[in-house]
């Protein structure tokens, strides 16, 4: 009955979602050509909250635990496991006082309304997952760009999603890279849960009355702690909570 119930509010929702995109690529282009990043900043604030608020239709709730945890003026690496795409738009909107900037596949990178231009302009890096070199390049531009304006980087170190919510094993190298070129950095595990039941039945329909619950572990910073601990201790943080 659930299923039946969704094609409907599917329809609604997948409606509302490219109608938001449609109409924020000009305002972005705008904000961004013209007033520089601190307008554009604040368009793409707009952006992710619509996307989020969109998926109320779909009976979606969200619970963030912890945000007073998250430092401020200092760059973060914020490490989270990754259950389906409504992770991203999630902590583009919570997460948004401390400017986060996504290391996302290079297939993202065009052809989509406002995503695409937010991911060519604003901060973030695009990586070919099939080219390691270009990868680990991309990423150390995040790092040095993280270090340098105190900004964020989210990297899912999973690599993909999971489709069952069951965690993947983390990937070392992203992280490395993170934390060899953004030495003053805290590392931030963020734990998100239920979100891949948004996709349990595909793309279309899609899950009905989901709470996507985004957990801030206590952050730690990586200045002189040995790379292995700080791997270890973000995966366990982050896996442990996974429900």
């Amino acid at each position: 009955m659930q299923k039946l119930i969704s094609y409907p509010l599917s329809i609604i929702y997948y409606l509302l979602f490219g109608a938001t995109l449609v109409i924020f690529h000009p305002i972005q282009w705008v904000c961004f050509n013209i007033f520089g990043y601190q307008a554009h900043k604040k368009s793409v604030d707009a952006l992710t909250f619509f996307l989020v608020a969109n998926t109320y239709v779909l009976g979606t709730r969200y619970k963030i635990e912890h945000p007073e945890r998250l430092p401020e003026g200092v760059p973060l690496i914020i490490a989270a496991n990754h259950q389906s795409l409504y992770d991203i738009t999630a902590l583009g909107w919570f997460l948004r006082k401390v400017h986060p900037k996504f290391i996302s596949k290079i297939e993202l990178g065009k052809g989509i309304p406002s995503i695409s231009y937010n991911l060519n302009h604003g901060g973030s890096v695009l990586i070919n997952r099939k080219d390691a070199k270009q990868s680990l390049s991309a990423i150390k531009q995040m790092a040095e760009y993280i270090e340098t304006n105190k900004r964020s980087a989210i990297i899912f170190p999973e690599g993909t999603r999971s489709l069952t919510g069951k965690p993947r094993p983390f990937a070392e190298n992203g992280l490395k890279i993170l934390c060899k070129y953004a030495p003053s950095a805290y590392m931030v595990p963020v734990t998100i849960n239920n979100s891949w039941k948004m996709t349990r039945w595909g793309s279309f329909p899609m899950g009905l009355g989901n709470k996507l619950t985004l957990t801030i572990h206590e952050p730690f910073p990586i200045k002189e702690m040995p790379f292995e601990t700080v791997f270890k201790r973000t995966e366990q943080a982050v896996t442990e909570a996974i429900i």
